[in-house]
């Protein structure tokens, strides 16, 4: 047989059965679809801030050294004297140069003390405005701002809030509120991804945002012409002394780009690994196809062997349809993978991020990706079907259609199968006995694997046993039609194996995530009984304004008000190690807040007089004891020499690692300007007045939307939904592994009706009702999803045991099965199943009984 007539069949063959191969392209169209629109969503946003920061960024930045993007821990940006100015202006190649300021640590609130800022976690900025914001801003209404009583706002966030000229703002900042009416809104040239921006005249952005007059947070300098950026730096550099930092347009877009990159490649990596969890399950599917219509062609295989066809012709021929089946679901995913970053986009806009079509961005490497995975993984999947078609012999075109089973090959498969799992086992057993999560999270990884791997060679094997169990329980009630829907299943275990891995893999993730995510919250909230004393826990966007924690200290029904700051140090112990580490400088009474176990000391005496406490692994780490002396300088202040008076446990969930010291201690080393806002605060009632504290504490901080009062319950709630938020967005994700699972349960059903077809005929012919029938079909392939069903829930439950043993090793130690979702979880399967049997049984009770029988 020719290459061309090899073609011809195989087109031939296609084509004939393009309604049995459409469920596979559709598996791989879901899964090259949801792989592109990744790559096309995550370059689109990447060009959106590439835009965006090339348009905001002058050609020159001259900055404070010490400035961070995130913004500074005193609620206060770093900021350079107006000096500092007057001598850039003076250096050689600067056509201009401008101050500006800008804060990311400041709440806006309209008259409604509703935040306008973005509930996305894009920041809200507020700064003066420059020359340089024409480069990415027009005005668009009104007029910029020309004194304190006037701000303007960007279009997007006026649209979003409904703002209009004339509307009074107030902005909170850390040195107070204040207030000013819109008198202008700005465009963004660019697409703005979600940044709520307002503009002061310089004079207030100055004394408001810094709390000093005469102070930039930056200087932008533009180049003279024929002046390179990188010739300006270095002029500009030479022209100040200081502690600054200057930074290129390049070099300032790049430094944006790299913090965005780092969150973007998250996201970015976190779907394709959820698309390659669909490309696996979709493997299952592709071989099930293809074995079962080898299967069903065994006698047109047979003759062909007879009449001169060699064993490489025929498999070459069952590849090619795998390759036409790759080349139809790519090419169509490609074009769908466009579609879905569209409907990302649109959905992230709907969520308050602004991405706009007009930037979308689909790079050549994207469709070339997109088209090699869904060719390579379709003609991979397809080869052990194709091997099996080579093997056919002439002879088979003598005998019945279908390949007896090879006994040979199926023992082998169970014997591998076992030792994958019986290592998978072992792997998840040496896991749970680790002494560090580390090295625990190892053994977990491959335990995941081999035990994965293992039930999908041993699903066969297992697919008797546990089908006759479920049908026992199950299909016993439906008599002779529950008895023959069993049958059916047991048929063929390869193929119900494999149906029911597909299915397996994606529930097995589910269990997993779920039993995870409840005992993490379990954990969190019997610590948080365990050791937090304190009624109410205060917690605020980037830290709690000082207005904010001097309210709360005043309010009333309140016994005590503890506060509690972050400060960064450089520790040096007595043995010379240096360390970065972070202080919790707290007020005294922090102690009966969050009740620390000490291994040595006593913890009260850690808010002593030039005292502090370590964590037990750092003093272990270090042969730190009671006593010793350690040599702390405090970022931005003095040095001082604390005593060790206390180790803690850290054989605990909250503060873990923390070292304490008395807040007093860091204001007597650092500036009163250089103390951190604080990051949370706590709060005791009186005695029995619990309710009347929580009511002052929330009125005591009503101006201020940003901060949030939560007594125990509250917190534990917030806690909960969470990782509920967190467990749904990665369900949402696994449903696309679930959709082609199911696609798989659809493809087994409908091939196997096809198979079956004289079968059916015949028990029409002998008092079947089409009733029955259908039934027949919904049952077995209800038995199938729930084989999957349990297999993957059981695997996916011993997976989030042993990983929750590694997380008691970080101080979360209670085990928690949320049996509800389990349970709704195996009954979902059920409806599954029925939903995946309602074509396939249609198409089986539409058969015509002659016709049928007459099939060969």
């Amino acid at each position: 047989m020719s290459a061309n007539t090899v073609m011809k069949t195989s087109l031939r063959n296609f084509f004939a059965h393009k309604g049995r191969m459409a469920l596979s392209a559709v598996a791989v169209l879901l899964s090259v679809a949801f792989v592109c629109g990744t790559l096309v969503f995550t370059d689109t946003m990447d060009t959106t801030f590439d835009k965006l920061f090339a348009a905001t960024s002058s050609d020159v930045t001259v900055s404070p050294k010490a400035a961070k993007n995130e913004g500074s821990d005193t609620g206060r940006p770093e900021s350079l004297p107006a000096s500092a100015l007057a001598r850039v202006e003076r250096a050689d190649g600067v056509k201009s140069a401008e101050g500006a300021v800008s804060s990311m640590n400041v709440t806006v609130v309209d008259a409604d003390n509703k935040n306008m800022g973005s509930e996305n976690g894009a920041p809200t900025i507020a700064g003066n405005w420059t020359h340089n914001d024409l480069r990415s801003m027009d005005i668009t209404s009104g007029h910029a701002p020309r004194g304190p009583t006037e701000v303007m706002v960007d279009s997007d966030t006026a649209k979003k809030h409904h703002l209009k000229m004339g509307d009074e703002l107030r902005t909170i900042a850390a040195t107070g509120d204040f207030r000013a009416k819109i008198v202008g809104i700005a465009s963004f040239k660019v697409t703005n991804p979600g940044a709520a921006v307002v503009y002061f005249d310089t004079a207030t952005a100055q004394r408001e945002l810094i709390g000093r007059s005469g102070r930039f947070t930056q200087i932008n300098v533009a180049a003279a012409t024929g002046v390179s950026d990188s010739v300006l730096k270095k002029n500009v550099a030479a022209s100040l002394d200081g502690p600054y930092k200057f930074q290129t347009q390049k070099e300032t877009a790049d430094a944006n780009r790299k913090d965005v990159g780092e969150f973007m490649d998250v996201i970015k990596y976190a779907m394709l690994g959820f698309a390659g969890i669909a490309f696996l399950v979709g493997i299952f599917l592709i071989i099930n196809t293809f074995s079962m219509l080898v299967a069903q062609r065994t006698r047109e295989i047979g003759l062909m062997r007879a009449i001169g066809s060699s064993r490489k012709q025929v498999n070459r021929s069952v590849l090619v349809e795998a390759l036409l089946l790759g080349v139809f679901g790519s090419v169509i995913g490609v074009g769908a993978g466009v579609g879905l970053a569209v409907g990302l986009m649109k959905m992230m806009s709907a969520a308050g991020m602004d991405l706009s079509t007009d930037d979308l961005t689909v790079q050549w490497t994207t469709p070339v990706v997109g088209l090699l995975l869904g060719i390579v993984v379709t003609v991979f999947a397809a080869y052990v079907p194709a091997r099996r078609a080579g093997k056919v012999s002439p002879m088979a075109a003598l005998r019945d259609a279908g390949t007896p089973a090879d006994v040979k090959a199926g023992l082998v498969r169970a014997l591998i199968g076992l030792v994958l799992t019986g290592g998978g086992g072992f792997a998840l057993y040496t896991a749970t006995q680790a002494a560090e999560a580390s090295e625990g999270s190892l053994w977990l990884g491959v335990g995941i694997v081999a035990t994965l791997i293992g039930f999908v060679v041993v699903g066969p094997l297992l697919a008797g046993g546990v089908v006759r169990v479920i049908s026992a329980v199950l299909l016993r009630m439906f008599g002779s039609v529950g008895r023959m829907a069993e049958r059916n299943a047991l048929r063929n275990p390869r193929r119900t194996g494999a149906t029911g891995a597909a299915l397996m893999i994606g529930l097995a993730l589910v269990a997993c995530l779920s039993v995870v995510g409840s005992s993490m919250v379990a954990s969190a909230t019997s610590e948080l009984d365990k050791s937090v004393g304190a009624d109410f826990i205060i917690e605020g966007q980037n830290g709690l304004k000082p207005q904010a924690a001097e309210a709360l200290k005043k309010a009333p029904y309140v016994s005590h008000v503890t506060e509690v700051k972050y400060v960064r140090t450089m520790l040096t112990t007595p043995g010379g190690t240096k360390e970065d580490e972070e202080l919790v400088a707290a007020t005294p009474t922090y102690a009966q807040d969050l009740r620390r176990e000490t291994t040595a000391g006593e913890l009260s005496a850690a808010y002593g007089k030039n005292a502090m406490s370590v964590g037990s692994e750092f003093a272990e780490k270090n042969h730190l004891k009671v006593g010793d002396t350690m040599n702390v300088a405090f970022e931005r202040g003095r040095t001082a020499d604390l005593k060790i008076a206390a180790i803690t446990s850290d054989d605990t969930t909250f503060d873990k690692g923390a070292m304490y010291i008395n807040l007093t201690t860091a204001k007597q080393y650092l500036p009163a300007d250089r103390l951190p806002l604080n990051g949370m605060m706590f709060a005791k009632a009186d005695a029995g007045k619990a309710d009347q504290a929580y009511k002052a504490l929330k009125s005591s901080v009503a101006s201020d939307p940003t901060v949030h009062v939560k007594d125990q319950t509250d917190y534990k709630q917030t806690l909960k939904d969470q990782i509920g938020q967190l467990l749904n967005m990665i369900y949402g994700l696994l449903a696309l592994a679930i959709i082609v699972a199911v696609l798989g349960v659809v493809n087994t059903l409908a091939l196997s009706v096809v198979e079956r077809t004289r079968e059916i005929g015949l028990m029409r012919a002998i008092g079947l009702s089409r009733r029955q029938l259908r039934r027949m079909i919904r049952l077995e392939s209800v038995v199938i999803a729930l084989f999957g069903a349990l297999l993957g829930l059981g695997l996916g439950m011993g997976w989030g045991a042993t990983a929750q043993k590694l997380l008691a090793l970080e101080g979360l130690d209670v085990l928690e099965i949320p049996w509800p979702t389990i349970i709704g979880v195996f009954i979902g399967s059920a409806f599954v199943g029925l939903f995946a049997a309602l074509i396939p049984a249609f198409r089986a009770g539409r058969m015509n009984v002659l016709n049928a029988i007459a099939t060969e």
